[in-house]
């Protein structure tokens, strides 16, 4: 890439900058008042606990793209797996190869920690997000698959089928400390 723009690690020090890069992708993928991150829930979760990861496509200074992955498990590979979680290059640094570098960098990640296969969603209505993984990536959409969620009421209402119901603390949990 001859633009100057380069992909780093993110720092604690790039939380609030990491924030306004999701915000940016809310308002993209028409859904600004979804985002409830904060910097210091970021700092907390990417740095401390490092739950997940990013990555930072930088112009000098100036933070104009993210890559945001954590890695999952797959029981038939036995392997784990990179997921993808967001991707997003500000509107004016599109199609200048910030999206593919992102992608070696993944792969570069995904091949050093043994990844069996990396995974991400794309909105149905993103065409052009669509266009790029198939035709330049060679990703293949996986349509016998439909995904699935709960939000935290959703989450909080599975304590109803625990084996210890009531108890504030999981047994598997306790056991892991």
């Amino acid at each position: 890439m001859s633009t100057g723009i380069h992909i780093r690690l993110a720092t604690p020090e790039d939380s609030d900058a990491i924030l306004q890069l999701i915000i940016d992708l809310a308002v993209y993928e028409k859904a600004p008042d979804a985002v409830k991150a904060t910097p210091k829930l970021l700092r907390n979760n990417l740095f401390e606990k490092q739950y997940a990861h990013a990555l930072l496509a930088m112009s000098g200074d100036k933070p104009v793209g993210l890559a945001l992955y954590f890695f999952n498990y797959s029981t038939w590979t036995g392997r784990p797996g990179l997921y993808l979680e967001d991707l997003y290059v500000a509107p004016e640094y599109r199609k200048l190869g910030i999206g593919k570098a992102f992608f070696g960098e993944l792969g570069k990640i995904a091949k050093e920690t043994e990844c069996a296969r990396m995974d991400w969603s794309v909105l149905k209505w993103n065409q052009p997000s669509i266009d790029f993984y198939e035709k330049k990536l060679g990703a293949k959409p996986m349509s016998e698959w439909m995904g699935m969620r709960l939000e935290e009421d959703g989450i909080d209402s599975l304590q109803a089928f625990s084996l210890e119901a009531g108890a504030s603390e999981s047994n598997i949990q306790s056991q892991r400390k």
